[in-house]
């Protein structure tokens, strides 16, 4: 016997809180679109920022020798 009509508190807590603040969607995936979902970048760009890194020894509080 399958539990269908069972629901969660935790579902029951955030479809209550989509129902209180309307437009919640929409600012979430504006703040993720603002963090995350960058424009790919070129070839150029990429070997750019790959030549430009500085190598960190392995251990950084070793003095070389």
């Amino acid at each position: 016997m399958k539990h269908t009509q069972y629901e969660s508190e935790h579902t029951k807590f955030i479809k209550q809180l989509k129902e209180k603040t309307p437009g919640m969607e929409e600012r979430q995936q504006a703040g993720r679109a603002l963090l995350w979902d960058k424009a790919p970048l070129s070839l150029d760009e990429q070997r750019r920022i790959d030549e430009s890194r500085l190598r960190q020894q392995a251990y950084p509080y070793q003095t070389k020798v």
